[in-house]
């Protein structure tokens, strides 16, 4: 039976003692502590969890998305900037309706209209996973009502559309001709205040991303044992605290840390960072470079891909390789050992000489 009761500050405090369970909580308006008593009591009839009142009162996916976003910023994991950019587009486009209208065939419709504002089969992916993400985090966590079954229909649907698959895995390395070409390219750019040919001989050097390369400090580096810390290194699961400590190898055509002791003659004490210049600014310069030396379809992260390859082809086995790249998954590196046929000589004369 409920107890609703007045409290000093005005306030009504309702008390519900069913079947071994106890709840309360306090409202403004006696008619309100009362309404949620009686919704209590018959949940609890049907075997059911009452909800907290806060909890209960959602009603649209936005409000579930506002939810996700503030339990993970609480534990110390706020989304990031894509995952961010994710939400808030389910919110304008998706984030007025109701639990109960999100369907197989409204998520399908939502799948068909992102397809032609054109979207691609992998940003679709990402989109009908952030939906479940959200709706399956509200129950697990709040025990909110609603079903996921309609989202896994829902994208088995749209991958039988052809609107949502696995982006394809490039396998692009730069040749001798384009690296040569970009570092002459560099080196006769007077303009330039990045040393954009020993960054891209490092990348290949360490298969590094650009991202790492311009973060990575003096203090992380020991010159004695040829070590390098890289902090907070990218993973799908937690990336802070995610520290790797790589060795600085020359078996990729390329010395890392004699790369790194070059560093050191253009060094100031005004940044800690072996390589104190903007990402962001570096991606353009290569991007720039490319399009003016006609390098077609060649990224950044393609000499990522280079110096794991160059890795395999030293004789390196998967799990040495990624002691260097970070994998944490080795079937992530299989796609990586595709070696270029020239480098079979190499590998056939340390064979002999073994």
């Amino acid at each position: 039976m409920a107890s609703i009761r007045k409290q000093k500050s005005g306030r009504w405090r309702a008390q519900v003692r069913r079947k071994g369970r106890a709840l309360s909580e306090t409202f403004v308006r006696h008619e309100d502590a009362r309404g949620w008593s009686l919704d209590a009591e018959r949940q609890i009839d049907r075997g059911e969890t009452p909800l907290p009142t806060r909890i209960a009162r959602l009603r649209t996916l936005s409000e579930l998305i506002d939810l996700h976003i503030m339990d993970m910023k609480e534990v110390g994991r706020a989304p990031g900037r894509s995952k961010d950019a994710t939400l808030q587009m389910l919110k304008r486009d998706l984030g007025k309706l109701k639990l109960v209208e999100i369907d197989r065939e409204r998520l399908i419709q939502f799948g068909r209209d992102r397809a032609a504002a054109g979207a691609g089969p992998v940003t679709i992916s990402m989109d009908i996973g952030a939906i479940r993400l959200v709706m399956s985090h509200a129950a697990a966590v709040h025990g909110v009502h609603v079903k996921i079954e309609p989202i896994d229909l829902a994208r088995i649907a749209l991958k039988r559309l052809g609107l949502i698959g696995k982006s394809n895995e490039r396998d692009r390395r730069p040749t001798e001709d384009e690296l040569d070409a970009l570092f002459a390219h560099f080196d006769a750019n007077e303009r330039l205040t990045i040393p954009m040919s020993r960054i891209l001989r490092f990348a290949i050097a360490t298969a590094m991303r650009q991202e790492e390369i311009c973060r990575v400090t003096w203090s992380d580096y020991n010159a004695r044992t040829k070590m390098l810390t890289i902090r907070d290194r990218k993973d799908p699961r937690e990336k802070k605290g995610n520290d790797q400590r790589i060795p600085l190898l020359a078996v990729s055509g390329y010395d890392a840390a004699g790369l790194i002791e070059e560093q050191r003659a253009i060094r100031t004490n005004e940044d800690d960072r072996i390589f104190p210049y903007v990402h962001k600014s570096a991606g353009t310069s290569f991007t720039r470079a490319c399009r003016d030396l006609r390098i077609l379809d060649l990224h950044f992260h393609d000499l990522r891909h280079e110096g794991t390859s160059r890795l395999f082809e030293a004789g390196f086995e998967i799990q040495q390789v990624a002691l260097v790249t970070g994998h944490k998954d080795w079937k992530m590196l299989r796609r990586y050992t595709h070696l270029k046929p020239e480098a079979l000589h190499a590998l056939a004369d340390r064979k002999m000489t073994a």
